[in-house]
């Protein structure tokens, strides 16, 4: 009888980290004229009710997973989203401080999502361009990528074979997809509150395997 051969289920390389990539959860409204409050030049909404419940759907969902570690940011948004996970698994996070939100210059107190909505033309040449910059003040994608992907390579060289929990931001997350990727900049912007990417993280090779997961929420 001749030898069959199946397919088989991915398995991350020896010594690699797995790192799930949890966007917070729905933070307080921005409102024009009210700026949020601020943390060390970033805006530092607290979460919203929904994103309390976002958070608490994170922690149904990856309770039964073999989390070695939980990281967040300086931000409070993700040690809220953090908080009932941590709870159920017994974990302290860990802060990352490269993996905060891209500083938006003088648009971070809540303007930003003013000017969004606004379709203003600072958002269209940023669209155009991939270019964060294009913001009064903000930091340049180029930047803001290299932090990233220090932050993430730091966190993957302390877990080799290790899966850890990651609470970020959604440009974080486009940034790391990006990278991992190859893609443009913005292509992966938009991951939804409350949602798990995946990223494999061998040396200095990133993969993705999974964006925006959001079963968990429905």
């Amino acid at each position: 009888m001749s030898r069959e051969y199946h397919q088989t289920d991915y398995v991350a390389p020896p010594g690699a980290a797995d790192l799930l990539l949890i966007r917070h959860g729905r933070t307080e409204a921005a409102r024009p004229g009210v700026s949020f409050a601020l943390k060390d030049g970033h805006g530092d909404p607290a979460l919203h009710p929904a994103g309390e419940a976002q958070a608490l759907a994170v922690a149904k969902r990856l309770e039964g997973e073999p989390l070695s570690a939980l990281y967040v940011t300086t931000l409070r948004r993700t040690h809220q989203t953090a908080a009932p996970l941590a709870a159920r698994l017994g974990l302290t996070p860990a802060i990352e401080p490269d993996l905060r939100e891209v500083h938006l210059g003088d648009w971070d107190g809540g303007l930003y999502r003013i000017k969004v909505a606004d379709n203003a033309p600072e958002i269209q040449r940023a669209r155009a361009r991939q270019e964060w910059g294009e913001i009064p003040g903000a930091e340049t994608t180029a930047v803001f990528h290299a932090r990233v992907r220090s932050g993430l390579l730091r966190i993957a060289a302390a877990h080799p074979d290790q899966r850890v929990a990651v609470v970020v931001h959604g440009g974080v997350i486009g940034a790391a997809v990006a990278l991992a990727s190859g893609s443009e900049p913005f292509a992966f912007l938009g991951a939804a509150n409350g949602s798990i990417s995946r990223l494999v993280i061998h040396g200095e090779r990133m993969i993705v395997r999974g964006f925006n997961d959001c079963a968990h929420l429905t």
